[in-house]
């Protein structure tokens, strides 16, 4: 009985504060579970020896009222027969009420032993009971708050990758941007060439043009051509193929 009493006051004296701070550097309320656990269990042995303690009580409360009243009614009949003069059966009597006194005493005696044992087994399974109350709710807060810490790391966990892929990012869309600007001056530069180009063909085929009407001008003053044709090369080509 003693060892499951000091088992109760060691769980009812345990420090919630210290337990907490444990749960709290472990990221685990496993330390409150196995608490609860172990004062689940105590506390089912305390019942079972509260009630067989209480069972004790009550029957030496029970036995000692049966002493007592028959110590009485032996006091009252050892009064009788010394009134009758039998002192014979007195004497007796008073042997008998001598020994149920003596029981009468030891068993008060033992029911107000086991009535304070019963008293403290009382006391301490309602205040272990408190206890639990309190450990459970103080589980719960725990694990929430552990779930809150848990998203919070999660979140500055993100935050942090995002940080250190901030200059990569940038780098990246930088160099993709330089990359394309690329492809463009060079783009700009062909297109500036073909124009240049066509510009020069432009140019021949004009001065050609201009000659050939000069040509023509000439040939008319010296009565070598009928009239002026300011056609094209290919359209003269195309004349010269349908007389053919």
């Amino acid at each position: 009985m003693a060892s499951l009493l000091e088992k109760t006051q060691t769980l009812i004296k345990a420090n919630l504060h210290d337990m907490v701070d444990q749960a709290l550097q472990a990221n685990s309320s496993a330390v409150l579970k196995q608490y609860i656990r172990d004062a689940e269990k105590n506390l089912d042995e305390l019942e079972d020896a509260t009630a067989t303690v209480g069972g004790e009580v009550k029957s030496l409360e029970r036995k000692y009222k049966e002493y007592k009243k028959k110590g009485d009614q032996l006091d009252r009949n050892i009064d009788m027969l010394l009134m009758q003069g039998k002192t014979d059966l007195a004497r007796a009597a008073q042997d008998e009420l001598n020994v149920t006194r003596r029981l009468q005493e030891q068993y008060h005696e033992q029911w107000v032993r086991q009535q304070r044992e019963y008293e403290a087994l009382l006391s301490a399974r309602l205040k272990l009971e408190a206890r639990l109350r309190t450990i459970r709710q103080e589980q719960k807060e725990l694990e929430a708050l552990l779930r809150l810490a848990e998203s919070k790391e999660k979140t500055v966990k993100a935050i942090k990758s995002l940080d250190d892929l901030e200059g990569i990012g940038d780098a990246d869309i930088a160099r993709m941007g330089d990359s394309i600007r690329a492809r463009l001056d060079k783009a700009s530069a062909y297109s500036e060439m073909y124009a240049d180009r066509l510009d020069n063909q432009m140019d021949d085929a004009l001065g050609k043009a201009e000659l050939d009407i000069q040509l023509e001008e000439r040939k008319r003053r010296l009565g070598l051509a009928d009239a002026p044709s300011y056609g094209s090369a290919a359209d003269e080509d195309e004349a010269e193929a349908e007389s053919g």
